[in-house]
């Protein structure tokens, strides 16, 4: 009896022991990215001017409008500026009434 009792009371330490140890220890934690990579729009177009197709694309995560043609006389596409989609539309995009709209006089 006494052997039974004395091997629970060390198995309850060694218990004891590791619930002290885990308090202390960082616990290991999952940390999402912060960068997390680009969603993409893509749509095939056609644009006066360039005889292959053009494909449109619009990176929603980073607002960038861009798009890449085929050259088909040197087998390779062309990737064309990048746009920022957020300056033009803080700016209107050259869209809307003219400066002199909000003088128009009633008759």
């Amino acid at each position: 009896m006494k052997s039974a009792i004395l091997w629970a009371l060390g198995a309850l330490n060694v218990l004891l022991a590791i619930v002290l140890i885990n308090k202390f220890v960082p616990e290991q934690r999952a940390v999402a990215q912060v960068g997390r990579p680009s969603d993409y729009i893509m749509v095939p177009a056609q644009i006066n001017g360039i005889s292959g197709g053009v494909v449109i694309i619009v990176d929603t995560s980073k607002g960038e409008l861009s798009a890449m043609s085929y050259n088909d006389a040197q087998n390779l596409l062309e990737p064309m500026p990048k746009i920022d989609l957020n300056q033009v539309f803080k700016v209107g995009g050259g869209i809307g009434p003219g400066p002199g709209a909000n003088k128009l006089k009633p008759r």
